[in-house]
């Protein structure tokens, strides 16, 4: 039985927002103490101890994650409404794509500082760590900045056309993110590197360590900066997706956590995997472009115009974004292990000649 206090808390009223969503603050602390919990048991009971995680332990805190998701979004529907449910579901989706996309780069960023396999859990759970305050931040003040300046949601249509013009363009190019070689620090690893001593290389996991009465940093925090930073650059086009599929900070940041912890999981799952995902840039460009045109679409019709456009329903978004998904991912494997039989037929037809 619920103690006063809490039924006062759980029935007092809270004013909606623009999009019609009653958002109570105990909902954002009971999201909050979820986040921290599961980052505590993450530290003390998987990284505390550096290990390689085996296929089967990743994919069981894999299928955690997933369901914690698919319980909040459970909870969306008793809570507030299905439609909301579908809100989250599509931004989880979206986010859970971008974030394929954001395993190259820290495949890169792991393999130029050469960090020990044992070790990369800690580096990516604190870089986690680093990109779910730096979203939160990016949430709070987009949708502060959102309510005040609708204008906006222009610019965020625009810039999410570009960036499936971009991502167009890298798969046309063919993408280089396989080569580690092309990584280069960026300027906030290169303002650490000049202001703080370094190690010449990694002190088991060590963060900081003292030498000869001096502190120095290690290899092992300049690629948490280096993948925490990094991520805050993916994070320019994944909340303006979230903010185009619903303007509910709640919904966003949630779906954003549970993508971003089930993103350490899914780094040992599809390391091998990620070549073979050959049409990945076409499939987040059809995804951001969708997204896009939808936001450009609402941001028309809150102005008053094309309002002869019907607007995008949220489980309409919900099945683009699933159908890109799974073409992307299985028309990359049909294509890739029919490759690699072509493959293994010429190397055989040439040992034969």
């Amino acid at each position: 039985m619920l103690s006063p206090l809490a039924s006062s808390v759980l029935s007092e009223p809270a004013p909606a927002d623009a999009a019609g969503m009653v958002v109570h603050p105990f909902e954002w602390l009971l999201l909050a103490v979820l986040v921290i919990g599961l980052i505590t048991m993450d530290l003390v009971g998987h990284v505390r101890k550096p290990h390689e995680p085996t296929l089967g332990e990743a994919t069981r805190w894999l299928l955690f994650y997933i369901a914690l998701a698919v319980a909040f979004g459970v909870y969306m529907i008793f809570r507030h409404s299905p439609e909301f449910s579908v809100e989250f579901f599509s931004t989880y989706f979206t986010e859970y794509s971008l974030s394929i996309d954001n395993i190259f780069i820290f495949i890169i960023i792991m393999a130029s500082f050469r960090v020990p396999r044992a070790h990369q859990q800690k580096v990516l759970l604190y870089g986690i760590i680093i990109a779910l305050v730096l979203r939160l931040i990016f949430i709070l003040l987009g949708a502060a900045l959102l309510e005040r300046f609708s204008w906006l949601f222009f610019l965020f249509a625009a810039f999410l056309l570009y960036t499936a013009y971009a991502q167009v363009k890298e798969g046309v190019s063919g993408g280089d993110e396989g080569d580690p070689e092309e990584y280069e620090p960026n300027g906030i690893v290169r303002f650490a590197q000049r202001v703080f001593r370094v190690t010449d290389g990694f002190v088991g996991d060590k963060l900081v360590v003292r030498r000869a009465h001096k502190t120095y940093i290690t290899p092992f925090l300049l690629c948490i900066l280096s993948i925490g930073s990094a991520d805050l650059m993916f994070a320019l086009d994944s909340i303006p997706a979230s903010f185009g599929l619903t303007k509910q900070p709640l919904i966003i940041f949630a779906a954003n956590a549970f993508a971003l912890m089930g993103l350490r999981q899914l780094f040992f799952l599809v390391d091998g995997l990620l070549e073979r995902l050959i049409y990945l840039h076409y499939g987040l460009a059809a995804i951001l472009g969708f997204i896009g045109v939808k936001l450009l679409v609402e941001a028309c019709h809150g102005q008053g115009w094309l309002e002869g456009i019907p607007a995008i329903a949220p489980l309409a978004s919900l099945g683009v974004i699933v159908v890109c998904v799974l073409i992307t991912v299985v028309a990359s494997l049909i294509v890739s292990r029919r490759d690699a039989k072509e493959g293994h037929g010429d190397d055989a037809a040439g040992a034969d000649a």
